[in-house]
C-alpha cells in the first residue's frame, strides 16, 4: 500500500497563494492597458473625424465661393455648414478632456499595480521606470513627464489644438454675422478678431479647470 501524498507545507500554501495574486494583478493589469488603448483610440478618432468634417466643410465654402462669387448665397451657405461643424469641434474638446481625465484614472490604477508588485518583490525596484505611486507626482513620472505639469505640454495637446480650432472657428462666424449685418471692412475683420481671442480664452480655461477640481478632489492611496 502506497504512503498518501505529504500534505502541502505552509510556504508551499504562501507560494501558491502569490502566485494567485501576481496572476490576479496582471489581469487587472492587461484590463487597465488595453482601456487605455481603447481610450486613445477614441481620442485620436474624434480628432481625425472632426479634421475631416472641417475640411470637407472648407472644400464646400471654397466651390460654393467660386459659383457665386462670395455673394449672399455663400453666407447663407457659411452660416448654415459652420455652425454645425463649430458644434462637432465643441463636442471633440470636450470628450478628448473626458478622455483624458480618464486615462489619468487609469494611469494611477497601473501605478497602484506595480505598488502591489514591489510588495511582493521590492528587488525589482531597480529597474522600473514608470512609478509606483499614485499620487500626482507618480503619475506625471509614468507619463514621463516632470511632477508639475507644465503649460506646453497642455497646449501642445491634441485637445488644445482642437480647442484653438474651434475659437477660430467661432471668430469667422462672429464675422460673417457682421457681414451678413452690414458692417464695414474693419468693423467685420476686429469683430472676428475679438471673438476668436475671446472664445480661445474661454476655451483655454477649461483644461485648467479640470487639472485643478482633479487635483483637488483626488486621493492617493500610496502616495511617494
Amino acid at each position: 500500500m502506497q504512503d498518501p501524498s505529504p500534505l502541502p507545507s505552509r510556504g508551499d500554501h504562501a507560494g501558491a497563494s502569490d502566485a494567485i495574486r501576481m496572476q490576479i494583478l496582471a489581469t487587472e493589469h492587461w484590463s487597465l492597458l488595453a482601456t487605455r488603448s481603447m481610450t486613445w483610440n477614441e481620442m485620436f478618432s474624434r480628432a481625425g473625424m472632426f479634421i475631416t468634417t472641417l475640411s470637407a466643410a472648407v472644400v464646400a465654402l471654397a466651390l460654393v465661393a467660386q459659383a457665386t462669387d462670395f455673394g449672399d448665397n455663400f453666407r447663407v451657405f457659411a452660416l448654415f455648414i459652420l455652425p454645425i461643424v463649430l458644434l462637432l469641434g465643441i463636442g471633440t474638446f470636450i470628450r478628448l478632456g473626458d478622455a483624458r481625465e480618464e486615462d489619468v484614472t487609469l494611469v494611477a490604477g497601473m501605478n497602484r499595480l506595480r505598488h502591489a508588485y514591489l510588495e511582493m518583490a521590492p528587488e525589482l525596484a531597480p529597474y522600473f521606470v514608470t512609478s509606483h505611486h499614485d499620487d500626482m507626482a507618480g503619475i506625471m513620472q509614468t507619463y514621463g513627464d516632470r511632477p508639475e505639469i507644465r503649460p506646453s505640454r497642455i497646449l501642445a495637446s491634441t485637445p488644445a489644438l482642437v480647442g484653438i480650432i474651434d475659437g477660430v472657428l467661432a471668430g469667422f462666424l462672429a464675422a460673417l454675422v457682421a457681414v451678413a449685418l452690414g458692417a464695414s471692412l474693419m468693423m467685420y475683420v476686429t469683430t472676428g478678431i475679438v471673438a476668436t481671442l475671446c472664445s480661445i480664452a474661454v476655451i483655454a480655461t477649461v483644461p485648467f479647470r479640470d487639472i485643478a477640481r482633479v487635483r483637488r478632489e483626488y486621493r492617493a492611496r500610496f502616495p511617494g
